[in-house]
C-alpha cells in the first residue's frame, strides 16, 4: 500500500476518501486473519499482526499529515515500505551474523539494509520536499532501525512509520 499514498496525493484524492479506503483495507485484513482467504498476505513463520499494524499506521498518518505535511507522511510510509521491506528480503535471503531480540531473528545484513535504505529514502523525501541535506536524516534512520529491532508480533509496522513521520516533521519539516 505504501506506493499508493503518493499516487493518491498526486491524483488529489480527498483525505476523507483515502481514510475510507484505508479503513476498508484494515477491515479486509482483519477478515483475512480470521478466515485465511488470501493466505499469502500473512505468509511468514511467526505470529504477526504486521499487515494490520502497517495499515492502521497509514490511517493515522493520513489523518494527521495528509493535507498538512506531505514530506512527513511520505517519510514514514516509505521508510516502512522500502527500508523494512528490503531489510526483510535481503536479511532472509543472504546469510550474515544474526541475533534474537524478543524471539525475533535479526541479521547484520538486514539491519544494515534497513538503516541505509531508510537514510536514502529520507534524503530523497527531504530533497523532494525542498529541505535539502540535514544531519537529522541519520538520526531518524537510526531511530527507525532501532524500532525495527524490537518488533514483537509486527509492532514495528506501526511504530516505524508513526515515529519516523513525527520525527521527520519535528526535526526536518517543522
Amino acid at each position: 500500500m505504501g506506493p499508493l499514498v503518493p499516487i493518491a496525493k498526486y491524483l488529489e484524492i480527498p483525505q476523507s476518501l483515502a481514510e475510507v479506503f484505508t479503513g476498508l483495507i484494515i477491515l479486509l485484513i482483519l477478515f483475512n486473519y480470521k478466515y485465511k482467504l488470501i493466505p499469502v498476505i500473512e505468509d511468514i513463520e511467526r505470529q504477526s499482526f504486521g499487515t494490520f499494524f502497517y495499515c492502521f499506521s497509514l490511517l493515522i498518518l493520513i489523518f494527521v499529515f495528509w493535507d498538512k505535511h506531505d514530506s512527513a507522511l511520505f517519510a514514514g510510509v516509505f521508510v516502512m515500505t522500502f527500508g523494512d521491506g528490503f531489510a526483510g528480503l535481503i536479511g532472509k535471503g543472504f546469510k550474515s551474523f544474526s541475533w534474537n531480540i524478543f524471539n525475533q531473528k535479526k541479521s547484520l545484513l538486514g539491519t544494515s539494509v534497513m538503516f541505509i535504505t531508510s537514510f536514502i529514502v529520507l534524503i530523497l523525501v527531504g530533497n523532494n520536499g525542498g529541505f535539502g541535506l540535514n544531519i537529522n536524516y541519520l538520526i531518524i534512520a537510526l531511530l527507525a532501525t532501532i524500532l525495527e529491532q524490537i518488533s514483537i508480533a509486527g509492532i514495528d509496522n506501526f511504530s516505524v512509520p508513526i515515529i519516523t513521520s513525527i520525527t521527520f516533521h519535528l526535526l526536518i519539516s517543522n
